[in-house]
């Protein structure tokens, strides 16, 4: 008897092992590429001001405002895009998004003035609101929870690697100035937002909506893949179906979207930022994008190993609470320092911290809410997170630089932001399926 358990034990282990090798190699690799085509996209505004700010006569402030535009739209449309893609299926909705967040990125071209570039820049964020809350929905139809900081890091490993490959790419491309008559921050826009076409005509062919219309998957697999995730689903007791205005008014919504914000500030106000601060350096415009690539290439590695050790421990919440000191530590360590090796080490330090904290995070909201819930709930997050450090952060910095020529100084914001985190607790609400939740466990670590 012990023995016949033993090896029924064995079988479903060699299923689970054999089911989650084939999903992660079908979905993961497309996935991470995909968004580090959205990532090159939205963050290559930095790399383009080299020239383009000079061309439109942008200040330093106009330029933050163009820039943020991109996440006040995203955090218009991120919600109803998540929404429509539970109704409709991954497999026809993220083709939509990739294709329209191509072509009007490759539009970027076309802007010739303060207010073109402000239209186009949001234009560009509704096109593209709803790519990453999708995905993070996505995988929860695919992969079980106990697996999923590692594929959450390993898929958010395109943000660090996208600048990685993305800064020195498009230093490169800003050398062609003049080639085929084109400013070289023309031909950075043509040239990067092609490639999110082509992916998306290519999702069609590859993304399927649920496990059970997966060809590549045996009846045993898909059996267990499914098993599995509906006994996970019904395990979700958090919070439990609730209209998308109840989400957005949940005390714990709004805790898990200020402690990612952090994170979330960090990497975009240094996306949209760093490369006039390392140019400051008297760099040309490939070497900068060379430099700016070292923080990205470290956090790269650093989010995986992360990630693979909150799954490992299974503890979210102080893996997602020290990343957040990291960031802070490295804005405080500028005011020791201000060579260019010391920049480019202080950088790295608050970008490690800024993805490392990916992983587990999302791990922790997703398992957080029932699958009824994930769509929005994932969302509203990922949309209040993003309209703070997107549009806030990102003028604050361009603001406070412009007044004081301090490049410290504009990170403050993002210290304070870290530092102090959301209310120290969330309190049970009477007539809610809510008790003190590990979002409300979190927010004790972050202040």
């Amino acid at each position: 008897m012990t023995e016949h358990l033993r090896n029924g034990a064995t079988a479903t282990e060699d299923i689970e092992r054999e089911t989650m090798r084939k999903v992660i190699w079908r979905i993961l690799p497309f996935l991470i590429v995909s968004y580090l085509v959205s990532i090159i996209d939205r963050g290559n505004i930095g790399m383009a001001s080299l020239q383009m700010n000079e061309d439109l006569g942008l200040s330093k402030a106009a330029f933050g405002f163009a820039s943020s535009l991109y996440f006040v739209a995203y955090f218009l449309f991120e919600v109803p895009s998540n929404l429509a893609m539970q109704k409709v299926g991954a497999r026809l909705w993220i083709p939509r998004i990739m294709i329209s967040w191509g072509i009007v990125s490759m539009c970027m071209a076309l802007v010739q003035n303060t207010t073109s570039l402000y239209i186009v820049r949001f234009l560009l964020g509704a096109a593209e609101a709803g790519f990453f809350p999708g995905v993070v929905l996505y995988l929860t139809w695919w992969i079980p929870s106990r697996y999923r900081a590692r594929i959450i890091a390993s898929f958010m490993v395109a943000i660090p690697l996208a600048n990685f490959i993305g800064s020195p790419l498009s230093g490169l491309i800003l050398s062609l100035d003049g080639w085929l008559g084109l400013r070289g921050w023309h031909l950075l826009f043509i040239i990067e937002g092609l490639p999110a076409v082509l992916l998306g005509i290519a999702a069609w062919f590859i993304l399927r909506d649920r496990p059970h219309q997966a060809s590549w998957l045996s009846r045993e697999q898909k059996q267990w893949l499914e098993t599995t995730l509906e006994t996970e689903r019904n395990q979700q007791k958090s919070i439990g179906h609730q209209t998308t205005w109840q989400l957005l008014k949940h005390r714990q919504i709004w805790l898990m979207a200020l402690i990612y914000a952090g994170a979330s500030s960090a990497g975009t106000t240094i996306s949209v930022w760093s490369p006039q601060l390392l140019k400051s350096f008297h760099l040309d415009n490939l070497e900068t994008g060379l430099f700016n690539a070292i923080p990205y290439g470290l956090a790269s590695v650093l989010m995986i190993v992360w990630g693979r050790n909150s799954d490992r421990t299974n503890e979210r919440r102080w893996h997602t609470a020290l990343t957040l000191f990291m960031i802070a530590a490295g804005v405080f360590a500028a005011f020791v320092s201000v060579s260019l090796s010391a920049t480019i080490v202080i950088l790295s330090i608050m970008l490690i911290g800024a993805y490392s904290m990916k992983g587990p995070f999302w791990a922790l909201a997703s398992g957080w809410m029932s699958s009824t819930s994930a769509a929005a709930g994932l969302a509203a997050i990922g949309a209040i997170a993003n309209l703070i450090g997107g549009a806030v952060m990102v003028n604050a910095y361009g603001i406070i630089n412009e007044r004081t020529g301090s490049y410290t100084l504009a990170m403050l914001p993002l210290a304070a932001l870290c530092v102090a985190g959301p209310p120290r607790s969330a309190t049970r609400k009477t007539g809610h399926a809510l008790t003190m939740t590990e979002a409300g466990h979190l927010s004790r670590f972050c202040v």
